[in-house]
């Protein structure tokens, strides 16, 4: 291995939590999002003679472009995905690598990412590569191929329609603990009362299952339904409930017999306000084992 190999293979490194971070937003998948940027990877290592003043520009422009493109082919399945969509989870603490900044952390929520579904490929790149990751127009310009006045015309519509729609959540990190943590001792003790006093009363749970795994195909809105809806699940399917992380928010990994699936938890001024659940096993493979769930095959 050459030096040149090598430094060009620190130079990808250094930009690889970036550029990750970048089309997982776009894309809401994982697995998609690191096939992006295996693409950007060889196309840094094909470049040949070619002179890159900015890598870190030439690797955003090709993870962008190709994001967009995949959105643009993806846009047929997903409006007819059987049920409602939601984002692949990460699991974990925060995002790996990552500076944990306000922005990035709420860009990252499952809220979110599912509110960026509303804008176009393009509204999407211009608005997360502007606002989230503080290009300025210039480069983005550069990166997505248009007039530096046109991109700020399409981040000006994207942030409107963002801001019209923007989940709100409770600031208090050790709130949102306690809260989950109750959350998740009444769903196991079957206690009704105590579930309900936790729900917002327009609360809405959204289930992805995907097709593959038992879920509501609509979502399920106000206090009473979600609660017996959820608790109806735990006395028909024996199940172990773990508190974890998931986009950075509260959640819950839940373990049954038919497989797993991943909770989030949307608190807003001491209730629950919104519920996501992906069950859908094509989008939890990256989930981590536990001593009583082994890896994914």
């Amino acid at each position: 291995m050459t030096n040149t190999t090598i430094q060009d293979a620190e130079i990808f490194d250094a930009y690889r939590p970036l550029l990750f971070a970048i089309a997982y937003r776009m894309l809401g998948s994982i697995m998609d999002a690191e096939d992006i940027v295996q693409e950007a990877y060889l196309h840094w290592q094909r470049r040949g003679d070619i002179v890159v003043a900015s890598p870190r520009a030439f690797l955003s422009t090709i993870v962008t472009r190709q994001s967009i493109n995949y959105l643009h082919a993806a846009r047929v399945q997903r409006e007819t995905y059987p049920g409602p969509w939601l984002p692949e989870p990460i699991i974990s603490e925060g995002e790996p690598d990552m500076a944990d900044t306000t922005v990035l952390h709420e860009s990252l929520s499952m809220a979110f990412l599912v509110l960026l579904e509303h804008l176009s490929p393009m509204e999407r790149a211009v608005f997360l590569l502007h606002d989230v990751f503080a290009y300025d127009f210039h480069e983005i310009a550069g990166i997505v191929g248009k007039g530096e006045a046109n991109c700020r015309q399409i981040a000006r519509r994207a942030r409107q329609q963002i801001q019209a729609r923007r989940p709100r959540f409770d600031p208090d990190p050790i709130h949102r603990e306690q809260i989950t943590r109750q959350f998740i001792a009444a769903c196991a003790g079957g206690d009704l009362s105590g579930l309900l006093g936790m729900l917002a009363n327009d609360v809405t749970l959204w289930t992805d299952g995907g097709g593959k795994m038992t879920a509501a195909l609509r979502p399920i809105t106000g206090a009473a339904q979600v609660a017996s809806f959820i608790l109806g699940i735990m006395r028909k399917i024996p199940s172990t409930t773990q508190r974890t992380m998931v986009n950075g928010q509260p959640g819950l990994a839940i373990t049954t017999e038919r497989g797993v699936s991943v909770m989030t938890l949307d608190i807003v001024d001491g209730q629950v306000q919104a519920i996501r659940v992906v069950a859908n096993p094509d989008k939890l493979h990256a989930l981590p084992p536990t001593p009583d769930r082994p890896r994914s095959p």
